[in-house]
């Protein structure tokens, strides 16, 4: 069936979503673990009308909060925000919040299926417009939630990662990375920033976010940029430098790929034991219910993972034509799968001993939820146990409840991190509140 037909029957399925408000229903069907380091992977089931399933976002009624697991609580750490998305803690504990959302783009940018999409994608919460700034929470009484919010920077375009290089907060906007002076204690920033280096953006740029890590005792840091398409359906030529792991100089803004084949990496973390790199990846999408499960893995510098041509290691995706054999022989398969269509998206390693013991050295990761499902998958924030750097067992629900009974939303987990005083918060860009969990008394 030509590309041309194939595009334009996914369009009309999405038209068909987006205004007749059905979810798709399935039989009953066997039980697939998609979630683990070795993880079931059925037979691609593709069909001509893609599965699409979102909960409808409608935010937490007052007093409402997600589900704990046992031995945890949780409260709202700081609530009014507008679609707060990612975290940074300086070194003195304020904590950064980049509310941020999709960069606007004009008709004449977008296609029939891309506009379409952008309207299902609102139902779910994802339609607001980007606040494009950056927030500042400060507890100054100690007490879990914060007393100052103020506004940190603004002006910005679709910002997501930050970090502190010395003096120098950088900013990963969606097509740039940025620099701005910083004093210990400040409360604003001003100024338009320094450009670093371009980033990967243009017209269409799907898989907007921008996430950014200093590597450890140099003048370089990593940054993420998601592919351009599900498949390379827009050509490989729109994919340059994208679907990778960058690496950039601050002294010189030179830039070069890390690592490539990683459809859409958010999360970026070194693990405390082994100081290795890992990032959280979302996977293709349209191969049915049960692929490609979305993962995090260890990143080895100038490794192949896949994307496009093949899927966790050298699974062939046979929709995608030219294929490249020898590039998919070096295909690395990742290490730890987080479910099918999860949308694992933030990632932090526990170095904190607020919590128990047995989240020490492991991995906290929060799952925005998925839309290309049956049954809804992610909509959580789980912890993966680590031992002598490597991840042991399956996940532990943390926080759930971000959908009620009716299937709708109450909220999105994304960015997650560790506070000041060793209690995790969480991100959440459909309650527009930033959770923070703590041990019970």
């Amino acid at each position: 069936m030509p590309t041309k037909l194939i595009n334009q029957l996914t369009a009309l399925a999405l038209v068909l979503a987006a205004t007749s408000v059905l979810f798709a229903c399935s039989a009953e069907a066997p039980v697939i673990r998609d979630v683990g380091p070795e993880p079931d992977l059925p037979p691609p089931d593709e069909s001509l009308l893609p599965t699409v399933n979102i909960a409808p976002a409608i935010g937490w009624s007052e007093g409402g909060t997600p589900l704990a697991a046992e031995g945890l609580e949780v409260n709202a750490f700081a609530a009014g925000l507008d679609h707060p998305r990612w975290l940074y803690r300086l070194p003195n504990g304020d904590i950064l919040v980049a509310e941020s959302n999709a960069p606007q783009r004009s008709g004449e940018d977008q296609g029939l299926r891309e506009w379409i999409a952008g309207k299902i994608m609102s139902k779910a919460g994802a339609g607001v417009p980007s606040a494009d700034r950056i927030t500042l929470l400060r507890d100054t009484s100690q007490d879990g939630t914060a007393d100052l919010q103020t506004v940190f920077l603004e002006g910005l375009h679709s910002p997501f990662g930050m970090y502190l290089h010395g003096d120098q907060l950088l900013v990963a906007n969606t097509d740039a990375l940025l620099s701005f002076d910083y004093t210990v204690g400040a409360t604003s920033l001003s100024g338009p920033g320094s450009v670093i280096a371009e980033l990967p953006a243009g017209p269409i740029n799907q898989h907007w976010t921008r996430n950014v890590i200093g590597v450890p005792g140099t003048d370089e840091v990593l940054v993420t940029v998601g592919s351009n398409s599900n498949i390379a359906e827009n050509g490989m030529e729109n994919e340059v430098n994208r679907a990778a792991i960058l690496r950039i100089s601050l002294q010189t803004g030179e830039t070069e790929v890390f690592a490539s084949g990683l459809r859409n990496p958010n999360g970026l973390a070194w693990q405390p034991e082994s100081q290795v790199l890992w990032t959280t990846v979302n996977e293709r999408d349209e191969l049915g219910d049960n692929l490609v499960p979305d993962y995090m893995t260890s990143v080895r510098e100038g490794a192949f993972y896949g994307w496009p041509y093949s899927y966790y290691g050298q699974n062939i995706d046979e929709r995608v034509q030219p294929q490249d054999p020898q590039l998919v022989a070096s295909a690395i398969a990742p290490d730890y799968a987080l479910g099918a269509h999860t949308a694992a998206l933030g990632l932090a390693f526990y170095e904190g001993d607020l919590l128990p013991r047995h989240y020490q050295n492991g991995a906290f990761i929060g799952q925005h939820g998925s839309w290309n499902r049956d049954t809804l998958a992610g909509y959580k924030v789980v912890f993966v146990e680590f031992d002598q750097g490597e991840p042991v067992g399956l996940p532990v629900d943390i926080l759930t409840g971000f959908v009620n009974e009716d299937g709708d939303a109450r909220g999105r987990p994304v960015g997650v991190i560790e506070d000041g005083q060793g209690a995790l918060l969480v991100a959440d860009d459909v309650g527009n509140v930033i959770w923070r969990v703590i041990p019970k008394p």
